[in-house]
């Protein structure tokens, strides 16, 4: 009887110590696998390229087309310090020449410190812009980052008493032709018309709509239309760069 304890007992050492000396094999090839897929990152199935034919807004009234910026390295330790004034610093930093007049161009690229970054003109597939996947699929840094968008929306007359809704993860700020118009603080998540601008006068013609969202760990996009008085989404418009 004691020889086979001992003998279970030797199984057991074997089996347990066995254990181990797999489980480093096993480690290291999730890591080959998650670099194989990393290598294989792309910004589908959430964006398309943009083309030159003019985009309205989609059934909502959402704006999908946009000219996005590879993220900018802004260490965040958390999203609970995104306060007003904090916000406001970091978006009002000069980051970019003329950063609050510059319509880019799909491929320019611009040197914030030691990062070379690139404009990407591009449509959602969504209603909101994910933010996360665009940097994640081009293989840039996801997290502690900031990010620039713009577009150019046009108008066929005046339209007078409108207001412009966003949401976003985490805090983003703004600005319609040069005019701040909407800011979100604080640590939170996208949800549609989360705020609300005043009322707007959207010029007949061109328009521009600038943003920029930032954000520590977690996800990052945003979502922007324009409703009117009523409520009701803002649909006869359309964008092009």
């Amino acid at each position: 009887m004691k020889i086979f304890r001992n003998i279970l007992m030797l199984v057991f050492v074997f089996l347990f110590v066995s254990a181990f000396l797999v489980w480093p094999v096993a480690t290291f090839g999730d890591d080959n696998n998650t670099m194989k897929n990393d290598t294989d990152r792309t910004i589908t199935p959430y964006f398309i390229p943009a083309t030159s034919l003019p985009k309205a807004p989609d059934a909502d009234g959402f704006l999908q087309r946009w000219l996005l910026l590879e993220p900018i390295n802004k260490p965040n330790r958390s999203n609970t310090v995104f306060t007003d004034s904090y916000v406001r610093k970091a978006l009002y930093t000069e980051y970019l020449p003329d950063q609050f007049t510059m319509v880019p161009n799909d491929g320019d690229k611009v040197t914030v410190k030691d990062q070379e970054l690139k404009w990407h003109a591009l449509d959602s597939t969504n209603f909101n812009v994910r933010l996360f996947r665009f940097a994640y699929g081009l293989n840039k840094q996801s997290y502690g980052v900031l990010f620039w968008a713009v577009t150019v929306v046009n108008c066929p007359r005046e339209m007078k008493n409108v207001r412009m809704a966003v949401g976003s993860n985490s805090a983003s700020m703004w600005w319609l032709n040069g005019k701040e118009a909407v800011s979100l603080f604080g640590d939170r998540r996208m949800v549609m018309d989360d705020c609300v601008s005043k009322r707007l006068t959207l010029n007949k013609g061109l328009n521009i709509i600038r943003g920029a969202v930032i954000n520590g760990p977690g996800l990052s996009d945003f979502c922007v239309r324009f409703i009117d008085e009523n409520g009701e989404p803002v649909k006869d418009l359309t964008m092009s760069f």
